[in-house]
C-alpha cells in the first residue's frame, strides 16, 4: 500500500489483515480522491473504521487540514500510530481507540470530510449516517465517502443527503454523499 498522491506520494504505508476488514487498494484509492480532489484542501477530516489509516493520510498528503483517525482496534490504532511515525507527518491529526459509537458522541465541531469504511456484513454505516446527522457532525456542503460490499448498505436520508457520486470497483461499492 503506497500514498498515491500529494505531499507524501510513493512512499509505504502498512497494512494489516483482520477478519471482517479489507484495505482499499491504491488504485480504488486513486480514483476515489480523483472524485473528491476538490473537497480535501483544507478539510477537516474524520476517518471512522480507519484500519490502517491510508484514507486520513491520503487527505492529509493532498492538503487536508486536519484529520481525526478512529478506530477500535489495537492493532489498527499501532497501524495508524506507526504509519503516522514513518511519514512524520506534520499536519493536525488526532488518534482515537474507541468504538465509532462512542466517539461520534464525543465530536463538538463538525467535520467537511468524513470517510466511512466500517468492516463488511454490519449495519454500522447506516448507524452512523443517522449518528452524524442527530450530532450535527458533517459541515453544510461537507462529503460523507462510505465504502461497502453491498449497494444495499447505503441507506440514508435523502432530505439530508444528496448523492454526488457511485461507483462500483469489482466487489467493492463506494458512495459519496453531499449534506444538503
Amino acid at each position: 500500500m503506497k500514498v498515491m498522491s500529494g505531499k507524501y506520494k510513493g512512499r509505504n504505508l502498512k497494512g494489516y489483515q483482520l477478519d471482517g476488514t479489507r484495505p482499499t487498494m491504491d488504485r480504488i484509492k486513486e480514483s476515489l480522491f480523483g472524485m473528491i480532489q476538490e473537497y480535501v484542501i483544507d478539510s477537516v477530516v474524520l476517518d471512522l473504521f480507519a484500519g490502517s489509516g491510508a484514507l486520513g493520510i491520503e487527505a492529509l498528503s493532498e492538503g487536508a487540514k486536519s484529520c481525526v483517525f478512529v478506530d477500535k482496534s489495537n492493532m489498527a490504532i499501532r497501524t495508524i500510530l506507526d504509519n503516522i511515525k514513518s511519514l512524520s507527518i506534520q499536519e493536525d491529526y488526532k488518534v482515537i481507540k474507541k468504538d465509532y459509537q462512542e466517539a461520534l458522541k464525543e465530536f463538538q465541531n463538525p467535520f467537511t470530510l468524513i470517510f466511512l469504511d466500517p468492516p463488511y456484513d454490519s449495519d454500522s454505516i447506516k448507524i452512523a449516517l443517522i449518528k452524524i446527522k442527530e450530532y450535527e457532525l458533517l459541515k453544510k456542503a461537507g462529503i460523507l465517502v462510505l465504502e461497502s460490499d453491498s449497494k444495499e448498505r447505503f441507506q440514508y436520508d435523502d432530505t439530508y443527503y444528496e448523492k454526488i457520486k457511485e461507483r462500483q470497483y469489482g466487489d467493492k461499492f463506494i458512495l459519496i454523499l453531499k449534506r444538503k
